[in-house]
């Protein structure tokens, strides 16, 4: 996995897109420190400008430098993570320094996750955070394979990666941590 992982994180330092493997997803990855990598990939998915996307970072100690965190979402944090989940957690002022918008959004939050996924995290290890949206068209369900992603965005992608596990194929589980006790939240 070394030259196509190497590959990815000079694709996204340059400002491209990549396909990743998750826990959950497919992932679509563009810095998220690059404001124009963030549009880019919001164009390749035809989603609306400004629609938020979450970010994909490689630690549970990333995620307490890019959030103000509750103490009940600290423990969340660290029994739950990597796992499965993306965190609604207020943004630290890191976050807001760092991340492009729509990243960090007016509201002051920020969605975070550690993927369950030694590639995942190893490339959010490598390029800095990275955006953790689904591999799709927007309005369209999540690319299941490389194949089908490679079929929806062309070369609009510059790097297709994957490797075990396989993604399990169902979205992550938002939680919400902005008010102390975690909250499920329901997907629209």
């Amino acid at each position: 996995m070394g030259a196509p992982l190497a590959r990815a994180v000079r694709t996204l330092a340059s400002g491209g897109l990549v396909v990743y493997p998750t826990d959950t997803l497919l992932g679509l990855g563009a810095r998220a420190a690059d404001p124009e990598a963030v549009r880019r990939l919001a164009d390749a998915k035809g989603r609306p400008p400004g629609m938020p996307v979450s970010v994909t970072v490689s630690s549970t100690a990333e995620v307490e430098a890019f959030a103000r965190l509750t103490p009940a979402g600290r423990r969340f944090v660290r029994t739950h993570l990597p796992g499965p989940y993306t965190l609604l957690v207020p943004a630290s002022p890191l976050a807001e320094r760092r991340l492009a918008p729509p990243a960090t959004g007016p509201s002051g939050t920020v969605g975070l996750r550690v993927p369950d996924h030694p590639l995942a995290r190893e490339l959010a290890r490598r390029a800095g955070p990275i955006t953790a949206t689904s591999a799709n068209a927007h309005g369209r369900p999540p690319c299941r394979t490389v194949a089908e992603a490679r079929r929806t965005f062309g070369d609009g992608v510059a790097v297709y990666l994957s490797g075990p596990p396989a993604p399990s194929g169902r979205a992550s589980q938002l939680v919400d941590l902005t008010h102390g006790d975690p909250r499920p939240v329901a997907r629209r």
